[in-house]
């Protein structure tokens, strides 16, 4: 089983340097109603959204951010009715292993792979915790931890505990914004869960901002509207802080906020244009 660890206990992450690029990935889609991504947006209107990946690359190693779905579990019959029987929900996994593929095009290696992290913890973004060695962490706030033992139903809380405990996985645990490596830090932007994180990275040309589901489509930025799925009596106050605090960021020179599934957010659009 998992065992967590806090930051201030583990070891320095395996990376040297700087980030140098970023390789955006989609490695996955899911039909999701505009109500669930953006605050008063229509319950009828559904969005076909990528389910998206990042690797941050530095001078020595990378660190993967959010994992999309493990796709054995989609590709599995019996799994995938298990898993996501949700009224109008629909996981989609294209052919191969759309995260493993496209880490190998990029030309990283995975035992370069530092550490990887996750946004939060609905299962469209855990599923690369199956590829992780113990050498190679994975980092999640500690509210975050909390909320996925504490909750009472996993499957309604689109959760799956087995991708986050299970031997061998190192689990370590972050409080609030937290710097992971010079130019890569962790940021508060709970209220979609508990334990939302959002990561800065600050690359030579530029600062990205990859938000997470604090804001599923640039919309969310751009109007200031946080995103509608909000967990816990505080949720929807933690989300509209959240989005406020990426709006910030985006009208800052020179950085730039991704948000996680808007499917014509450029970097998105070019990976799916670019494959065939």
């Amino acid at each position: 089983m998992s065992v967590p660890r806090t930051w201030a206990d583990a070891e320095p992450l395996r990376l040297a340097g700087r980030p140098r690029r970023l390789v955006p990935l989609v490695v996955g889609y899911e039909a999701v109603a505009e109500s669930v991504s953006v605050h008063g947006g229509s319950s009828f209107r559904y969005l076909m959204e990528p389910v998206t990946a990042v690797a941050v690359v530095f001078d020595e190693g990378w660190a993967l951010i959010d994992g999309g779905f493990d796709p054995a579990r989609v590709r599995d019959r019996d799994q995938r009715v298990a898993s996501f029987d949700y009224e109008n929900y629909a996981p989609i996994v294209p052919a191969g292993d759309p995260l493993v593929d496209q880490v190998a095009e990029a030309g990283l290696d995975w035992a370069d792979l530092a550490a990887a992290a996750i946004t939060h913890a609905h299962f469209d973004h855990t599923g690369a915790a199956r590829l992780l060695g113990p050498s190679q962490p994975l980092l999640m706030q500690a509210r975050e931890w909390r909320h996925v033992n504490e909750v009472d139903d996993a499957r309604m809380a689109f959760l799956f505990i087995d991708d986050l405990v299970r031997p061998g996985l190192s689990i370590v645990l972050l409080d609030g914004d937290t710097d992971l490596a010079p130019g890569l830090r962790a940021i508060d932007t709970s209220g979609h869960t508990p334990g939302h994180q959002s990561f800065v990275v600050e690359l030579p040309d530029r600062t990205v901002v990859l938000a997470g589901d604090a804001a599923d489509l640039h919309r969310n930025v751009v109007e200031c509207v946080r995103c509608g799925s909000t967990v816990g009596e505080h949720g929807a106050e933690r989300a509209a802080s959240a989005i406020r605090r990426l709006a910030e960021l985006d009208a800052r020179p020179g950085v730039e906020v991704w948000p996680a599934h808007d499917p014509e957010w450029g970097p998105w659009r070019e990976v799916v244009e670019s494959r065939r």
